[in-house]
């Protein structure tokens, strides 16, 4: 009996010590569990710190290219969130076919149409998501920006071909004035001619016509050409947008072109510093092309909003629209769309913007109408102008008025 008693106790105290030993290895094991699951968890931060800060955008999907994940940059890129990204379709983002991951041609150049409507230009690489043992489960792109640089390219190649055909410009207006001007006189001097018959006397007035034609396009030449002198000021940009409304309106009373103007501003009263008179050339420039986009009919709007530190100005027509081919070179000279037109409105209002250290740019879709889009500095209107500024305007004003137009311009051009 004590022989039984004894091995049961020994037995207990034997379960106890290995439970003991059991109980501190399973204390062990987890602590090593949780420091490994910290330590994963301090290497998946890691990881996702490394991808939302990388300054380029980074796009994974799955073999249905769908989206699986995304990093800030593109989102800010794109202007979506994740969550309206997240399991769509990755070719539908983009107005261009995506580089195959599957082939040499594993990059290129693409747009894409922000929210906005606003297109941006954008290089993509893609290459093949591969696990190991596992294969490839799907696809990475990586997305630069290039829209600016483009822009910029741009400029600088129109910013050499304008400088060109300013000084061109100049030069032939001035030696063609002349003999057209002694064309003309003798053309009114023949006119008089009591033995013409009535078929000279239309071919007088085809001559006297083409005349006046020619010597408006050398007046625009020189308008383009010639320095412009800049009076910078403080001024009311919805003022000015008003006073260029009112005088179209009436004209669209008068010839009854069955269009109607609409006006969408946000606030009262839009400050800046500005020449007037020479926004109002660039807002009735605007206007005139609407028109002449909607022979038809139509509406034409007229917005202002404050965006960031600037004043956004928009005139919005629902006309016959542009392709993309004729925005590209909206801004260029001679590159009028409409008959009879000089092609240089566009680049004079170029020019004024460019002076104004503004932007403006054109959205557009054949039959949906277009859109021009000016961003001017805005000014607090409840600011009062420091002594300083006043200096700074001044000084701003004498330099522009010395700076020749082809100098000022860094692209040009006109839709009519």
């Amino acid at each position: 009996m004590q022989a039984i008693i004894f091995v049961n106790l020994f037995a207990f105290l034997a379960v106890a010590y290995l439970g003991g030993l059991l109980t501190a290895k399973l204390r062990q094991v987890g602590v090593q569990l949780q420091d490994t699951s910290g330590a994963l968890e301090s290497l998946q931060a890691l990881q996702e710190n490394i991808i939302h800060s990388i300054s380029s955008g980074l796009i994974t999907t799955g073999l249905d290219g769908r989206i699986t994940l995304v990093n800030a940059a593109a989102q800010r890129l794109l202007e979506r969130t994740s969550a309206e990204l997240l399991g769509s379709p990755v070719h539908q983002l983009f107005l261009d076919q995506l580089p195959s991951a599957d082939s040499q041609q594993n990059h290129g150049e693409i747009r894409f149409e922000a929210p906005n409507k606003f297109r941006k230009t954008v290089r993509v690489r893609a290459s093949a998501l591969t696990v190991p043992d596992r294969g490839d489960i799907g696809y990475v792109y990586v997305l630069d920006d290039l829209t600016e640089i483009r822009r910029l390219e741009r400029e600088v190649r129109m910013q050499d071909r304008l400088a060109a055909v300013g000084r061109l410009a100049a030069a032939i207006a001035h030696e063609i004035r002349n003999p057209l001007t002694s064309i003309a006189g003798s053309v009114s001097m023949l006119s008089g001619v009591p033995e013409m018959n009535e078929d000279h006397r239309r071919l007088l007035d085809i001559v006297t016509r083409e005349s006046q034609r020619l010597n408006a396009i050398i007046t625009d030449f020189l308008a383009y050409s010639r320095t412009k002198q800049y009076h910078f000021d403080k001024t009311d940009l919805i003022q000015l947008v008003e006073d260029t409304l009112t005088l179209m309106d009436h004209r669209m009373t008068v010839e009854k072109t069955g269009i109607v103007i609409k006006r969408r501003f946000s606030s009262h009263e839009a400050w800046a510093i500005a020449d007037g008179d020479k926004l109002k050339q660039v807002f009735w420039n605007l206007c005139e092309n609407a028109v002449r986009a909607m022979k038809d009919g139509g509406t034409l709007t007229a917005a202002i909003e404050p965006l960031g530190d600037d004043w956004q100005v928009s005139f919005i027509d629902t006309g016959t629209g542009m392709t993309p081919q004729q925005i590209e070179k909206i801004f260029e000279p001679f590159q009028s769309n409409f008959e009879g037109g000089t092609g240089l409105g566009l680049a004079i209002v170029y020019q004024i913007v460019q002076a104004h250290e503004g932007k403006v740019w054109a959205r557009s879709k054949p039959g949906q109408g277009t859109t021009f889009v000016l961003r001017l500095r805005r000014l607090d209107a409840e600011r009062a102008l420091p002594a300083t500024e006043n200096t700074a305007l001044s000084e701003k004003a004498a330099a522009m008025a010395a700076v020749p137009a082809v100098a000022a311009v860094a692209g040009g051009g006109a839709r009519g």
